[in-house]
């Protein structure tokens, strides 16, 4: 990207960010702490108080492994306590500690119905006063979304939903319109070289699918450290194309 182009579309989104309201700048952002992915958020990272939503690409996209790994990672490094509603307890939770999100930050609220998520999810982001607040759902209709949405940039707190299916045909819901600020996908891709035998940082494919007001892109990184932090991978996998397409990415 070019300097000049860079400036016009930071001075657009600044702009953008105007006119939408002072929401955005009183939450603050998240930023990745990576230059090329920060670069094509608005704001330099993730909204504070905003909804964003991940879903698990190619041979993960039924349990989406990866993509809560991805959300825990951020959700631990915000300010404050995370609150992780689910229906099924079946995350593995020495691989949360992995990506930095410890035990004694986490409040894991449990429901009977798929339904109940979302309303537990509202009432913790209504709450205020947590870091982030983590949501288990197979639907995310339009109207959820903007209530967690609204929720959400009235209090401040980050709403991270990690779409997990029982089925490959639930998939397909992934592409309706949500409220979301940001849309990822994330898929696994064989972990990085090392100069000697063993198994190297786990390597995902992150697809920024969806940011308002902002650019979608395309990034090879290395998963989420024990602070939570990714970093840009060089190099690629095999079975890749140039543009990141291939049999991984779903």
């Amino acid at each position: 990207m070019s300097a000049v182009r860079y400036d016009v579309l930071a001075t657009l989104r600044e702009q953008i960010a105007s006119i939408e309201g002072e929401s955005g700048r009183k939450c603050g952002f998240l930023p990745f702490g990576v230059p090329p992915i920060d670069a094509v958020l608005p704001g330099g990272g993730l909204g504070g108080g905003a909804l964003h939503e991940f879903a698990g690409g190619g041979s993960g996209t039924v349990d989406g492994a990866a993509a809560a790994l991805f959300a825990a990672g951020i959700a631990a490094r915000t300010n404050g306590p995370v609150v992780w509603c689910l229906t099924r307890p079946d995350l593995f939770f020495p691989a949360l500690a992995q990506v930095g999100l410890r035990a004694s930050q986490v409040v894991f609220v449990e429901s009977d119905k798929e339904e109940e998520v979302a309303a537990n999810m509202e009432e913790a982001l209504a709450f205020g006063g947590l870091g982030a607040v983590v949501g288990e759902m197979v639907r995310l209709p339009m109207v959820t979304s903007r209530r967690l949405q609204l929720v959400a940039e009235r209090t401040g707190t980050m709403a991270l939903v990690v779409r997990r299916w029982r089925r490959q045909t639930e998939a397909n819901d992934f592409g309706q319109p949500t409220a979301a600020t940001t849309r990822w996908r994330v898929s696994v891709v064989p972990s990085e070289e090392l100069p000697v035998p063993g198994i190297g940082r786990p390597r995902w494919f992150l697809e920024l699918l969806r940011s308002r007001a902002g650019e979608c892109a395309e990034f090879y990184v290395g998963a989420c450290d024990g602070q939570g932090r990714i970093d840009i991978s060089t190099g690629s996998a095999d079975g890749q194309d140039q543009t990141g397409r291939s049999r991984y990415s779903g």
